[in-house]
């Protein structure tokens, strides 16, 4: 049968896409209650599913309940896990990071590469994709059956940032957010989205390993660079621009170092990893390198621990303001920078604290992330399946709205 092509490929895939959709959520089910869900003939779905069912995306087993009558026994279609996989492709200002779900929502592959902070978009995408070639040679990846691949984008980045030659800062970002999805969509035959990456690690955060998601909480990246991200009733926040969550373009008190966004005394040029290594500078101190740094305040150096809690004091600041005016439930911490020593989230803390409106049993609880440099891909991947119901009404984002289940699961791995 030849593969349809133009816009009866275009409605082909959506019909599948409902189909997979539908196996996902329930699990198991005859062509035929498939087709009363979602009211495809039996024709259309037949040739739907033995096309699914020759590329190994799904399986087909015998019915075992009893059956009236001498009919043949049903036959009962169910998502294969090892196929219909999902990528998610988070790049930050020093790193990539990807990771592999499989149709069962089970993380299968993760691992990340390094690059310089100068490397521009070309040197790093062939850097992911020579990395997804080496994590294909597993057995547990199969690119041919890739469903889709979210990429998170660094930096103040919107979907609907419009093309302005006069704001030449801007125009980069999004001319590169365009390379990006363009070189990808190039290599893989698969559906592409394109997002904010704090904003999809601050999604993963808040729908959680297991059960309902968090309805009220502020994440905070911080690292090379600095963002966030904003979830308030239950709903991860874009704005009306799509650039909510950049926590890191926000003024903090006695700094005027120029920022890379244009702007002065922004939190980024105080607590990203390139302030503390200016401040340690400053300071006298000898230290380079994220490790440097980690290492002085393991040994108790007083500068480096003085300057870590300064770090600590403005990023309570900005966080205890958006606290007083958002009430969140949960304040997470993720990114290098955090690690450094636990100074930092300390004085984070008790910084929020003091910010806060006096009713201690309301205040939120201030944690690191608990998935760690994986968030932001796999934020990536819970968008692509659409599952959580903080993306109900998410622009581009927005999908059918589910129930909330456990959203990514983590399999065996190394």
């Amino acid at each position: 049968m030849p593969m349809p092509t133009g816009v009866h490929a275009l409605v082909r895939r959506t019909h599948e896409g409902r189909v997979l959709q539908l196996l996902r959520e329930h699990g198991g089910m005859t062509r035929g209650e498939i087709a009363t869900h979602i009211g495809l003939s039996r024709t259309t779905l037949s040739e739907i599913s033995g096309d699914l069912i020759e590329r190994g995306v799904i399986s087909v087993t015998q019915d075992a309940a009893p059956r009236a009558g001498r009919g043949r026994p049903a036959e009962i279609l169910t998502l294969d896990p090892a196929a219909g996989q999902y990528a998610g492709v988070d790049f930050s200002h020093r790193r990539v990071r990807i990771v592999f779900a499989n149709a069962a929502h089970e993380i299968i592959a993760s691992d990340t590469a390094a690059y310089d902070t100068s490397a521009d978009w070309p040197a790093r995408v062939r850097l992911s994709l020579d990395l997804i070639a080496q994590m294909s040679e597993s057995p547990a990846l199969h690119l041919d059956g890739l469903r889709g691949i979210a990429i998170g984008f660094p930096g103040p980045f919107s979907s609907r940032l419009p093309r302005r030659d006069t704001e030449p800062v801007a125009e980069a970002r999004r001319a590169g957010a365009e390379y990006v999805r363009s070189a990808f969509e190039s290599h893989f035959s698969t559906p592409i989205l394109i997002d904010n990456n704090t904003r999809l690690a601050a999604l993963a955060e808040a729908a959680g390993d297991v059960g309902a998601p968090t309805e009220h909480l502020l994440y905070l990246r911080l690292s090379a660079g600095i963002g966030g991200g904003l979830v308030i009733g239950g709903r991860l926040v874009g704005g009306a621009a799509g650039f909510a969550g950049e926590l890191g373009h926000i003024t903090v008190p006695g700094s005027q170092a120029d920022c890379a966004c244009g702007k002065r005394g922004c939190l980024e040029t105080v607590a990203s990893l390139g302030g503390i290594l200016q401040r340690c500078a400053d300071a006298g101190v000898s230290a380079t390198t994220l490790s440097d740094v980690t290492a002085a305040a393991e040994k108790g150096d007083p500068l480096v621990l003085g300057i870590l809690r300064a770090v600590g004091e403005s990023v309570g600041h900005v966080l205890g303001s958006l606290a007083v005016a958002t009430n969140p439930a949960e304040i997470v911490i993720g990114g290098e920078v955090a690690d450094i020593s636990p100074v930092i989230i300390d004085q984070i803390a008790a910084t929020v604290g003091y910010e806060l409106v006096p009713f201690s049993e309301f205040s939120p609880r201030i944690r690191r992330t608990v998935l760690g440099d994986e968030a932001g891909a796999i934020g990536g991947i819970i968008a692509l399946l659409r599952n959580s119901p903080l993306l109900v009404g998410y622009g581009e984002l927005q999908g059918e709205s589910a129930r909330a289940e456990t959203l990514v699961r983590r399999s065996t791995r190394k």
